[in-house]
């Protein structure tokens, strides 16, 4: 059993001394808290710890100040010492004087961008208007003449020539682009009304340049000079920063750990009870580590605590957290059980049990010595690079893939590469299966691997549940020794019958291990809590239970067939796999010799690794989460996260 044997901790002392409790506590870095009142059937006299952590926010501050100035990244690197020290006398003054120092660089930098933003808007809108070569200033000092910016549509533009009869109506343009004409138009100020209203008509959009001097050509070389002052400023206010940073780094990193050290043990409090002028917090602790536990807590002067063992009945109610400790083997396969749910304290991890058949499975479905050796190639990089949990599963995959592969023949699509190994090792003419061969016998061969599958499960919900006394579950239960005769007894029947023409269904054969079982199954719950010894184990209508239970004893003498037969998919694409490499070669012929046949069978090889090896590996986890899982996991089990400083507690 891989999952780590754990204690409940109590721990009783006086309010006082509580902050000194949860720093002994989390500087194990193995105590797993838990609320505290949940532990108490009656809690009247009793009050939560619910103060406001003083930590949070300061570094909620600093977090924020890191990542103004572009280098939250930067806290990932931190490494947490066993007990941290404040590199400064007053960590609230240091702060007030970070964020001061920061928000003046910050703020000198918004007002550059602001400018640079002001420049190009500035440039944007009288870059039209360069080609008039108009002084602006000039152009203010009219008193008799009313000038217009703006744009006009190419369409309206064209209508000009039709207003022949007022001479005012005339537009000098600047440019031309997107359809539009810049340029301005002008008309004595007792004739402006009109020729505005005549314009407007023509959809002229209107700009204004009143704010603006100098010549347009002058306006936007001023505007591009003063752009690049405030991207030269911008770059020394970054240097600035980055000097800054690099003088304040150690100490503000010294800071923060301390913060964090404090806010992450003050945190704890949340969990504790207050009783009068004593405080109790509980938890969870591994076994193998309850004498460290035990050296950190003697040091206080007025803590009393005490050791539960989470196997008890009275603490196993309370759903100790779970902490895997599997094989080096079998772990990276943990990563299919954290998705599913983590087993709960007295259930099975099933992680081994994944591990052995998802390897056979996927190898199966995805055989190819040479499409496997890529796959764990692929699954290394991302392991070493990524820390891909995935890659990690990839890499015992390929492992499959290959050694099925290497049973198959097959490299690559090339499935007599092997013949000349196995003639000079074995003294085979050629490969020892030729899966193309033989369909039916591949397709039998995947049924006979379900049948063993769902009796191996089947087998395992029985010893789980007699080892945890749940004798509805392991005794009567479809998934117990009375299900277990009644699929066994059919399967045995049925293969006599369709293999060796033997009639096995005798009247005696069928009452005895078909009937009883479907029996027993319809009255699991009365069996069941009869041996349990539960006092509510008569049912309050016999006849409203026996309908409903027909029902359910249908519904699983279905899931035997459909969970058997489910299987099938491992012979499918066992075929799949062969038929897809053997459309990749018709491909390649089409191409002729050389390099077009060598380039065919490479995208062919990629193309079939990317595809069936997603499919293989999700059918294979299906058949784990369907038809096996929920046999005999149940996956309610919630993690062990013992408080550590630099995580979440």
């Amino acid at each position: 059993m891989a999952v780590v044997k754990i204690e409940l901790l109590n721990v009783i002392g006086k309010m006082e001394e509580l902050d000194e409790a949860t720093v002994a506590l989390g500087k194990t870095r193995v105590f797993h808290p838990d609320n505290a009142l949940s532990f108490y059937s009656d809690t009247t006299d009793f009050s939560p710890v619910s103060e406001a952590n003083p930590y949070s926010k300061p570094m909620g501050t600093l977090a924020e100040l890191l990542d103004s100035i572009g280098k939250k990244s930067e806290l990932s690197s931190i490494r947490y010492p066993k007990t941290a020290v404040l590199p400064v006398q007053n960590w609230q003054k240091y702060i007030d004087s970070f964020s001061a120092s920061v928000h003046g660089l910050l703020s000198e930098k918004q007002k550059c961008t602001d400018e640079i933003r002001n420049c190009d808007t500035s440039v944007g809108k009288i870059r039209h208007f360069d080609g008039l070569n108009l002084d602006l200033d000039e152009l203010k000092k009219c008193q008799f003449v009313k000038i217009r910016f703006g744009s006009l549509p190419e369409e309206s533009y064209k209508k000009l020539s039709s207003y022949t009869e007022n001479p005012y109506v005339a537009f000098f343009p600047s440019k031309f682009e997107n359809a539009l004409y810049w340029g301005m138009y002008c008309a004595p100020v007792d004739q402006i009304e009109e020729v505005d209203r005549i314009f407007a008509g023509l959809y002229f959009e209107r700009v204004s340049l009143q704010e603006y001097s100098g010549t347009v050509s002058s306006a936007i070389n001023d505007f591009i000079s003063k752009k690049k002052d405030s991207e030269a400023e911008i770059a020394h206010i970054d240097s600035e920063i980055k000097s800054y940073w690099e003088k304040e780094r150690s100490t503000f990193f010294g800071v923060y750990v301390w913060l964090n050290e404090k806010s992450t043990y003050y945190d704890m409090r949340h969990y504790a009870a207050r009783y009068g002028d004593n405080f109790i917090i509980a938890g969870w602790v591994p076994s193998d580590k309850e004498n460290d536990v035990k050296v950190s807590l003697d040091k206080l002067k007025t803590v009393k605590y005490s050791f539960d063992k989470a196997s008890s009945p009275e603490v196993l109610r309370h759903s100790p957290p779970i902490k895997l400790n599997n094989k080096k083997l079998w772990r990276p396969f943990e990563l299919f059980i954290d998705v599913y749910g983590l087993p709960s304290y007295n259930e099975i991890d099933p992680t081994a049990f994944v591990a052995i058949t998802y390897f056979l499975f996927f190898g199966l479905m995805f055989a190819d010595l040479g499409q496997g050796l890529c796959i764990v190639l692929i699954g290394l990089l991302l392991w070493k690079k990524k820390r891909s949990a995935l890659g990690r599963v990839m890499i015992p995959c390929g492992i499959a893939s290959s050694i099925v592969g290497t049973l198959f023949g097959s490299v690559f699509g090339f499935e007599h590469a092997l013949d000349p190994m196995y003639k000079a090792v074995f003294g085979l003419s050629q490969k020892p299966i030729s899966v193309m061969d033989n369909p039916v016998g591949v397709v039998n061969f995947a049924i006979g691997l379900g049948v063993l599958m769902v009796m191996l499960a089947i087998l395992t919900n029985i010893f789980a549940s007699l080892k945890r006394r749940q004798y509805t579950s392991g005794l009567f239960g479809p998934n117990g020794i009375a299900g277990f005769i009644f699929y066994t007894a059919v399967i045995f029947g049925l293969s006599e019958q369709v293999i060796f023409s033997k009639p096995v269904f005798t009247p005696s054969y069928v009452v005895c291990f078909i009937v009883i079982p479907l029996v027993l199954m319809m009255f699991r719950n009365v069996l069941g809590g009869l041996m349990e010894g539960k006092p509510d184990w008569k049912p309050e209508s016999w006849g409203e239970m026996i309908m409903e239970n027909f029902f359910e004893v249908f519904e699983y003498v279905l899931s035997y067939i459909t969970n058997t037969i489910s299987f099938i998919r491992i012979g499918a694409y066992v075929l799949v796999h062969a038929g897809m490499m053997l459309v990749t070669f018709k491909l390649a012929e089409f191409c002729g010799g050389g390099i077009g046949y060598v380039l065919v069978l490479i995208l062919g090889n990629a193309f079939v690794i990317a595809l069936e090896g997603l499919l293989s590996g999700v059918q294979s986890l299906r058949l784990e989460f369907y038809e096996l899982f929920s046999r005999f996991y149940d996956g309610s089990g919630r993690p062990y996260t013992p408080v550590a400083v630099g995580q979440e507690a």
